[in-house]
C-alpha cells in the first residue's frame, strides 16, 4: 500500500492578462505549496475504486451546523479522472483501491481536488510501475485541470499560460499563515465570468516581479506590499463576508491578508508560528474553517518517505 499527502496551495499573487480564443484565461501567478493536505491511500486491486476515508475538519455556520460542501466519490472526483487519464496515457486498464481523507476545504481556492488528482498521478505511476517523468505527469495532469501541473510539481512556482507554464523558484521560504473560510465556497467559473465583465480600471493588480524577488530573499514586508489577487474584488462582491475576514486578520496582526485563488479561503501572513497561533485563537468565536499552516518547498509526498 502507498500513502501520499496531497498538499494544498496558496496564491501569493494572481493576475489575469487576457482571455484566449478557446475561452481560457492567460494567467500570471506566484503559487506555493502549504502543509495542509489531504491523504490518499492506494493499493492494488482488480478494479478502479475510490472510497471516502473521512473528513478531517468541520466547518460550521453561526448555528453550529456543518456547512462543508459535499465531495463526490464517483467518476466526477478528480482522483478518478486523473486515474482514467493515466490509464489512457499508458494504454492500460489496471485497477486500484483508492481511499481519500479530506482536510482541504472545498470551494476554497486552495486546489484541493487538483492536489488529490496530482497525488493520484504520482502514486499510481509508482503503484502501476509506469515510466512517466514529472514533466509527463504534468502534461497528463493538464487534461484533468489547469492547477494539476503545479500541484504535481509543488514548491514555489511562477505559473503562466493557463497555469501549465511553470518556473520553479528556489529557495522556497517558509511563511506562517492563518487560513479562514468565512463563507460558503465559490464557483471558479462564476468568478471568472464576473471578472470578464469587470471594468479594468476597477482592478488592482499585483506587482508580480517584486513579489517574486521578495519571496526569494525572504523579505516578508516587501512581499506584503506587492501581493494582490485580481479576483479578490470580484469574489468580495459575491461574498461580502470575505472583506470582513481580510480586515479581521490584519487587525489580528497579519502582515497582509489576501484571498487565494478564486476563494473562498483568505489567509493572513505572519512572521512566526507563535503569532499565527495567537491570531487563530482570536478567531475562536468566528464561523467557518480556520487553521494555521505554513508554506512548504514540496507538494505531494509519500508517507512514510520512500528511500
Amino acid at each position: 500500500m502507498l500513502c501520499l499527502k496531497a498538499r494544498a496551495k496558496i496564491n501569493w499573487t494572481l493576475d489575469i492578462l487576457g482571455r484566449r480564443a478557446d475561452g481560457y484565461h492567460q494567467m500570471d501567478m506566484l503559487m506555493q505549496s502549504v502543509r495542509l493536505a489531504d491523504t490518499l491511500w492506494l493499493e492494488e486491486s482488480d478494479r478502479l475504486t475510490l472510497e471516502d476515508a473521512g473528513q478531517g475538519f468541520r466547518t460550521e455556520t453561526g448555528d453550529g451546523e456543518a456547512c462543508a460542501a459535499p465531495v463526490p466519490f464517483d467518476e466526477n472526483n478528480l482522483v478518478v479522472k486523473a486515474a482514467r487519464a493515466l490509464q489512457k496515457a499508458a494504454g492500460i486498464q489496471k485497477g486500484a483501491r483508492m481511499r481519500l481523507r479530506k482536510e482541504i476545504p472545498s470551494g476554497a481556492g486552495m486546489g484541493g481536488g487538483s492536489a488529490d488528482a496530482a497525488a493520484a498521478l504520482i502514486g499510481l505511476n509508482r503503484l502501476w510501475n509506469l515510466p512517466f517523468s514529472t514533466d509527463e505527469l504534468e502534461r497528463i495532469g493538464l487534461t484533468v485541470g489547469a492547477d494539476v501541473p503545479f500541484l504535481v510539481r509543488g514548491g514555489l512556482c511562477r505559473a503562466e499560460g493557463i497555469g501549465e507554464k511553470l518556473t520553479s523558484l528556489t529557495p522556497a521560504p517558509q511563511g506562517w499563515l492563518v487560513l479562514w473560510q468565512p463563507c460558503d465556497g465559490l464557483s471558479t467559473g462564476e468568478i471568472f465570468s464576473a471578472f470578464d465583465h469587470t471594468p479594468p480600471e476597477k482592478l488592482a493588480r499585483p506587482q508580480t516581479l517584486r513579489a517574486q524577488q521578495a519571496l526569494l530573499t525572504g523579505d516578508w514586508a516587501a512581499l506584503a506590499a506587492s501581493m494582490k489577487n485580481v479576483l479578490e474584488e470580484v469574489s468580495v462582491e459575491k461574498r461580502p463576508e470575505l472583506n470582513r475576514a481580510l480586515r479581521r486578520l490584519e487587525a489580528l496582526g497579519a502582515l497582509r491578508a489576501m484571498m487565494t485563488g478564486s476563494g473562498s479561503v483568505v489567509y493572513g501572513l505572519f512572521d512566526a508560528q507563535e503569532e499565527a497561533e495567537a491570531a487563530l485563537a482570536g478567531l475562536d468565536n468566528e464561523k467557518g474553517f480556520r487553521a494555521v499552516t505554513c508554506t512548504e518547498a514540496e507538494g505531494v509526498r509519500f508517507i512514510p518517505p520512500l528511500s
